[in-house]
């Protein structure tokens, strides 16, 4: 007697395809989803951070810059270097810096504050001694804030009594967190822009000594310690930096060219292993020639995903890649063969699925936004069919030409023409906004438009 077939569970397959999600490899569920786009890259760019810690630099303190469109798989590649560093013997910590900066409005001392609370939470463990300069340099912030702003909870000093709140920027050995203490500065402050400006017109001439502070406080001696436990070394990873606006300062200076060119010093100064994700559209910058001149490496590009070459031709092997990162989310404990055998039984046919990866450009975040779109129109028919992929391509590419005008359509006909962009703004805004993505072929970079857009009468 045969067994009745079980349906196929489309809110499970919905769930794990969430475009917000990241893949942490680390996490044995999740490392059945990730999917090794290296050879389809055109780049071995996580090959070669490794490397350039593990291998040629593991004694020094080194500053590496990491780049590529939001949304092509940065945080899941960072996580994944992140495992393969700590399997190597490296102590390493990751954050997301967007949970600590307000984006829109950042300035070197948030980004150091941030980092110090990072690296403070990470190094708990360690049962470090207290970092006197450290605290002794944020009672003095918190001190002189106090006097305009409400920062009763981030006690700094020693407790006078027991009624007193238990948060402290403090040492563990005296029973408090530093890391819970600073975070309690920083969540004021990316929520207060009167706050933040304060904060940074403080700290800004400490920053030498803050950055002091936590080398000969925090970094140097969990080095040491982590030696003494036969481990290599110390990395810290800071994502989400490439997020940051490309907005002006007060002064006129475009954001992000003031966080990584003029405050390149300072970004540099931790003496251990520093991975920070930098915004593409610093490569189109005028001063970017500038920017690589203030690093001793040149910023590391995670391309696109390949599903055709600059003559335009099929790329078989990336489009298996993509086939295979959506198959993976339906059919997670199946062998990629076994997945291919189940294509059927949930897409209408072989090339519907080809064709949803197709239009997504290679672009991991724009497949998954595409595929929740699809299954969530199509989830209770039992299959997702051609004709409502085509109403969700349809639909997505009427919401993105709603922020085209005239002489962005004529810039978008040349990248069609061409497949490159010049520096200027316009070009920029095209690679920001996703209607342009860029590819790499043999080390060197070329671009075509967003397939999505390939229906457009202006076109």
């Amino acid at each position: 007697m045969t067994r009745p077939s079980v349906p196929f569970d489309f809110i499970r397959f919905l769930k794990a395809s969430r475009p917000s999600d990241t893949i942490d490899v680390s996490k044995p569920e999740e490392r059945k989803l990730y999917i090794d786009f290296t050879q389809v890259r055109g780049d071995t760019v996580i090959t070669e951070l490794f490397e350039h810690i593990t291998e040629v630099y593991p004694d020094e303190p080194t500053c590496n810059l990491f780049t590529g469109h939001i949304g092509c798989g940065k945080s899941t590649e960072l996580l994944k270097l992140r495992a393969e560093l700590e399997e190597a013997g490296f102590y390493t910590i990751y954050f997301a810096s967007s949970e600590d900066l307000e984006l829109a409005d950042v300035d070197i001392g948030d980004v150091l504050l941030a980092i110090a609370r990072r690296i403070s939470q990470g190094l708990e463990e360690l049962q470090l001694p207290p970092a006197q300069g450290l605290r002794g340099l944020l009672t003095r912030t918190t001190d002189l804030l106090q006097t305009e702003f409400n920062l009763t909870e981030v006690e700094v000093g020693i407790p006078k009594s027991e009624t007193l709140p238990q948060v402290g920027v403090k040492a563990n050995s005296e029973g408090f967190s530093l890391g819970v203490g600073i975070g309690k500065i920083t969540a004021k402050a990316k929520g207060d822009t009167q706050l933040r400006q304060k904060l940074n017109q403080f700290l800004g001439p400490q920053k030498n000594e803050l950055i002091q502070a936590i080398n000969k406080e925090l970094i140097q001696p969990a080095i040491e310690l982590l030696k003494q436990q036969n481990k290599q070394g110390l990395v810290i990873i800071v994502d989400n930096l490439d997020r940051i606006d490309a907005t002006r300062k007060s002064w006129d200076r475009p954001q992000q060219e003031y966080l990584f060119i003029d405050q390149a010093e300072f970004l540099q100064k931790f003496q251990c292993h520093m991975v920070y994700t930098m915004p593409l559209a610093l490569r189109f910058c005028d001063e970017y020639g500038r920017l690589m001149a203030r690093y001793p490496d040149s910023p590391k590009l995670l391309p696109m995903v390949r599903l055709k070459d600059k003559n335009r031709q099929d790329c078989p092997q990336g489009m298996e890649k993509m086939r295979q990162m959506v198959l993976a989310r339906a059919f997670p404990d199946l062998s990629e063969e076994e997945r291919l055998n189940k294509v059927t039984e949930i897409f209408e046919d072989s090339s519907t699925l080809n064709y949803v990866c197709r239009t997504s450009g290679g672009h991991v975040r724009e497949l998954l936004q595409l595929l929740t779109e699809w299954i969530s129109k199509d989830r209770k028919k039992g299959k997702l069919t051609r004709e409502s992929l085509e109403f969700v391509i349809r639909q997505r590419r009427s919401n993105m030409m709603l922020q085209i005008d005239d002489a962005e359509w004529e810039l978008l006909r040349q990248v069609q023409q061409t497949q490159q962009v010049s520096g200027d703004e316009n070009h920029d805004k095209l690679i920001h906004s996703r209607l342009v993505f860029e590819y790499q072929e043999d080390g060197v970079s070329w671009f075509d438009i967003n397939p999505i857009l390939q229906g457009a009468e202006q076109l």
